[in-house]
């Protein structure tokens, strides 16, 4: 029977839930909406599956993948198909070859009021919302048995989403089912909280006194790729903020295995490893002149290989080093900030304005006084 002794060993990536033949595991939030497994014990026939089927560890499997992954730069060659992606619009050619064959792909999209959830989609249209970054753990609900009911029935099936979901599914579906099965694991810096996400979202309507209508967590089309300003729409017209950016960038709001993650390395759990390709320049400095996106692919099976071969008549592709991609997410875990247990304390006492105005990293007030004078974007500001 799965037990959480500590919140850090438990990524709520729904594997024990998915896998138990009595369903009496559910995913529970907590006080920030992390979920978390909860057995039902009087129904419970310690048939140890759970446990077994857990991949949040440092023995999750990669014996398929090469010794060292095949590394590139990637940016699709429909230049609209750059602008509408996060980076370089890699995982949109390699999604198109699944859905052109009649398969189905998974990504993170959006349920009610922009709550961030893993979907299904059978067509383009609905793939697109999986373009760009959401910075906030998706609710896998029951997606994992979903996509093992598609595997059954023939079909292909594309799986992206964060290491430790890829890990989580590649467990739960097994070695035997896994042909039909390519799975696309993100670099990730770490997955922030549902709570403040929805909350951020009710006091940015309540400020505007209208319905957010699109949201953008890393807004390209306005600010850049290399900016991360987010950008909310309410109608006819839009705020600004990096209120939420710092708060990510902090590791304040971070789940706790976030700390503790064990796939922040080059073994990856996926067939096909997506990320923004920070220091294309050090590998050719034209790659990526305009400043609108770029990915690094790292390709980490044989099947995950000819995925990608198949994808470069749609991609300009060039040979990436390691001294230009290797990240910092690529060799460490994020580290979480020191004071974690207070933001979430204070959160569950004093609320979310409360966090929204206090300041958990002293700054200095003429640093504060010259960032206050060149904060020039439109809307919101970024505050802290």
């Amino acid at each position: 029977m799965i037990h959480i002794v500590k919140p850090e060993d438990c990524c709520g990536c729904s594997a024990c839930k998915s896998i138990c033949p009595k369903q009496v595991i559910s995913m529970k939030p907590d006080s920030l909406g992390f979920l978390y497994p909860v057995v039902d014990v009087d129904k419970c026939v310690n048939c140890g599956l759970c446990d077994k089927v857990c991949a949040f560890n440092d023995h999750y499997d990669t014996s398929l993948n090469f010794p060292e992954p095949l590394s590139y730069g990637v940016r699709h060659k429909d230049i609209k198909e750059v602008e509408t992606s996060r980076s370089g619009a890699a995982f949109i050619a390699l999604s198109d070859l699944i859905l052109d064959k009649g398969g189905v792909v998974y990504g993170a999209g959006y349920k009610e009021h922009f709550r961030v959830a893993h979907k299904r989609a059978t067509t383009k249209l609905e793939r697109d919302e999986f373009k760009g970054s959401k910075y906030v753990q998706s609710d896998m609900g029951d997606v994992f048995t979903q996509v093992k009911k598609d595997l059954e029935s023939g079909l292909l099936v594309l799986f992206s989403g964060t290491g430790c979901q890829v890990a989580g599914l590649s467990s739960f579906i097994g070695k035997r089912n896994r042909d039909n099965l390519f799975l696309i694991d993100i670099v990730c810096h770490g997955v922030p909280s549902p709570y403040i996400w929805r909350d951020y979202l009710n006091f940015l309507e309540r400020r505007q006194k209208k319905n957010v209508t699109a949201v953008n967590f890393r807004d390209k089309k306005r600010f850049g790729w290399t900016a991360h300003q987010e950008s909310f729409e309410f109608g006819d017209s839009f705020v600004s903020s990096c209120v939420y950016t710092k708060l990510f960038y902090q590791h304040i709001m971070f789940r706790h295995s976030c700390g503790n993650c064990h796939f922040t390395n080059l073994k990856r759990p996926g067939d096909i490893t997506i990320a923004d390709f920070w220091g294309w320049e050090k590998d050719n400095p034209d790659f990526n002149s305009d400043d609108k996106g770029a990915n690094l692919v790292l390709v980490n099976t044989e099947k995950g290989k000819k995925l990608f071969e198949d994808a470069k008549r749609e991609l300009d592709v060039i040979k990436a080093s390691r001294e230009a991609y290797l990240q910092p997410n690529l060799q460490h875990p994020s580290v979480i900030h020191k004071k974690r247990a207070l933001f979430e304390k204070d959160y569950i006492e004093k609320g979310f304005e409360y966090i929204y105005h206090h300041n958990y990293d002293k700054v200095p007030f003429v640093i504060r006084c010259l960032r206050k004078i060149k904060r020039t974007v439109k809307g919101f500001v970024c505050k802290k």
